[in-house]
């Protein structure tokens, strides 16, 4: 028998994990502040910026993608390593996920505000950051297959098998929900009409949800 070591490098998951926790906070608090506005109007200061209806899809594309996004990403790079008894694959491809996932935030953070949506809910934000969201999502979706094939543990745990499932699952969703038309940089129609598009959307925004959380609860 042959004893084997390796090491398990914890910052990418620490990184996430603050993420995680800092952008909860952000989220959650809009959140409140969109609440009391349905009360209280005048909490939107008179400034288009901060109306409810600018607000809100700020505060649901934070809690779902900022803070359960880096929360899954947080379980990924935890786990994996300690499942499959080897490091991550490409420590750069993590930083590159890591910064661009951050990144994508920021841009929601800054265009949603300013009314640069495509109107459909969970999915408001324009195409360059939908390409963004493409690109990372691959670069997340190459490191954790190569971690996989150069695994020093044999069995695959069942929370694994769920974690590919999620990310084929997701990347469908969002690249069939984001078929979109630009009109310029800042501005796209859906390629889908009518009855089409709601049905495409709601296909997108039960199933995006519920497998991004069973990410989560794959853990």
């Amino acid at each position: 028998m042959e004893l084997q070591k390796y090491t398990i490098d914890n910052k990418l998951s620490k990184l996430f994990a603050i993420a995680t926790i800092t952008w909860g906070a952000i989220g959650m608090l809009v959140g409140v502040i969109i609440a009391f506005q349905l009360a209280f109007p005048s909490w939107n200061l008179g400034i288009q910026y901060t109306t409810f209806g600018r607000l809100r899809p700020l505060h649901t594309n934070a809690v779902i993608f900022a803070f359960v996004g880096n929360g899954i990403f947080t379980a990924v790079y935890y786990s994996l390593p300690r499942l499959l008894k080897t490091e991550m694959w490409s420590q750069l491809f993590g930083k590159i996920h890591f910064w661009g996932w951050q990144l994508i935030i920021v841009a929601a953070a800054i265009t949603l505000p300013m009314g640069m949506t495509s109107s459909k809910e969970y999915a408001e934000l324009e195409w360059p950051i939908d390409i963004a969201i493409t690109i990372v999502w691959v670069i997340f979706g190459i490191n954790m297959m190569m971690t996989i094939l150069n695994r020093r543990e044999r069995h695959l745990y069942v929370a694994i098998w769920f974690f590919l499932a999620s990310w084929v699952t997701v990347a469908m969703l969002h690249l069939v929900n984001s078929y979109e038309i630009p009109v310029n940089f800042f501005k796209s129609y859906s390629g889908y009409s009518g009855v089409q598009d709601a049905l495409v959307q709601w296909w997108y925004g039960h199933n995006a949800v519920a497998f991004s959380l069973l990410h989560l609860i794959s853990v």
